[in-house]
């Protein structure tokens, strides 16, 4: 059987008072992340218009991959043949992929691919969104959906999901759970909470012995997913139960991960609620945010991973991360500014190009202008959680804080202005 010990968490500095917020270090068997840190989404084995060289260049320790898109194509089968995620990818670092849960919810009720939602609307449990139609339909044994590239049928269930798991070899998977929406009544959400809790103990027991007969493969660490929308009695409800599961040969989970649909003004209070619970030893992962406010107050409040697409999406958008804000490179007031996005920034973006000459790429619509702004973008994101670490490590996290979201606030203004 494959070594468990070959992964691991070191708890490093705490942030004073009776906050989680802490710094650590997570072993796996393709190398070590220092936390907290934000892990780059490669969804389809890919971030998007970037070398996975490139992302290793800026400062990524490791990448995150889609279980469902990489079933879909070119098939796991394919990702093991090749000798698993990483050597498929050319990426020598630590990877993650999650369950497909999430796209089991975009697919069933149409909702933008992001965590944090408004709690607005009708109460409602055949909630879809405006002008979509139904791709997945769940039930207590799994889920059944139709592929978004050419409509063919296929099902999930906690089994499935750990065999495309392992097959894609990541140093750390998801248990395969369900994903509600806000508008979900709360008999539904509890009912959701009882089958993740029952998916979990099935993706257990499939991870034990799938680990035990795949022994070509290095270690992979499973971490449960924490479901219970905005309800503190469930998120609370659903930690203590998820720790209390082991497999039929008595495996733990080695992490867990925070999900879940929330308003954003609450992310704080619901990870905090979590770690109060969850144990000291074991890590954290908030799947889904990027945003630095966020970034701060997750990691303040005990999560010690995080991923997030929006980087690079935003980045192909034209859309510019810098530490006073926000902006548009695409707008017409770039046109003649010959200075780099950030002075500061060490990025090659930065080092090499100017806003004008990014503006001029996304107006001739050229394939280089999304290369060069996510490469930026990324490196934003990475370097800004090198320096929360730092900060905490340092003693002057709230200091940090303080200043940088006072500059966030901000806004860019036209050249000469």
């Amino acid at each position: 059987m494959a070594d468990s010990s070959e992964f691991s968490f070191t708890v490093g500095t705490r942030l004073d008072g009776d906050r989680h917020g802490r710094t650590g270090v997570i072993s796996t068997p393709h190398g070590e992340i220092a936390t907290p840190a934000f892990i780059p989404v490669g969804t389809k084995a890919s971030v998007k218009a970037v070398l996975p060289e490139t992302m290793k260049e800026l400062g990524a320790q490791a990448l995150l991959a889609n279980a469902y898109h990489l079933y879909l194509q070119p098939g796991s089968d394919i990702v093991d043949e090749a000798g698993g995620l990483g050597k498929f990818m050319n990426w020598d670092g630590p990877t993650f992929t999650d369950s497909g849960g999430f796209q089991v919810m975009s697919l069933g009720v149409g909702f933008k691919k992001v965590l944090a939602m408004e709690a607005v609307g009708v109460r409602s449990d055949q909630v879809i969104a405006a002008g979509k139609e139904r791709l997945a339909t769940v039930d207590d044994d799994g889920v059944t959906f139709r592929s978004h590239l050419d409509g063919s049928k296929h099902r999930f269930t906690p089994e499935v999901s750990m065999g495309i798991q392992h097959q894609l070899g990541a140093d750390i998977m998801f248990a395969f759970d369900e994903l509600t929406t806000l508008m979900n009544t709360r008999g539904y959400q509890e009912k959701s909470l009882q089958r993740t809790h029952e998916w979990a103990q099935r993706c257990i027991d499939e991870h034990e012995r799938l680990t035990a007969a795949r022994t070509h493969r290095p270690y992979q660490a499973l971490f449960a997913v924490i479901q219970g929308a905005q309800y503190e009695d469930l998120r609370r409800k659903a930690c203590r139960e998820l720790e209390s599961i082991r497999g039929s040969g008595g495996t733990e989970f080695d992490g867990y991960g925070i999900g879940g649909a929330l308003e954003k003004h609450n992310l704080g209070t619901i990870v905090g609620w979590c770690c109060d619970e969850l144990p000291e030893a074991k890590p954290r992962h908030m799947l889904g945010i990027s945003e630095p406010e966020d970034m701060f107050v997750a990691i303040e409040n005990g999560a010690d991973t995080f991923d997030c697409v929006n980087p690079s999406r935003v980045a192909r958008n034209a859309a510019i991360y810098v530490d006073e804000g926000r902006f548009n490179i695409n707008t017409s007031r770039f046109r003649r500014d010959f200075t780099p996005i950030d002075e500061n920034c060490d990025c090659y973006t930065c080092a090499h190009y100017t806003r004008a000459y990014l503006h001029h790429l996304f107006k001739a619509k050229e394939m280089l202008s999304a290369t060069l702004c996510t490469i930026h973008n990324e490196r934003f994101t990475v370097r800004l959680v090198d320096r929360i670490r730092a900060s905490i490590e340092g003693g002057y996290f709230d200091e940090f804080k303080k200043e940088f979201l006072g500059q966030w606030q901000g806004r860019i203004k036209a050249p000469g202005q």
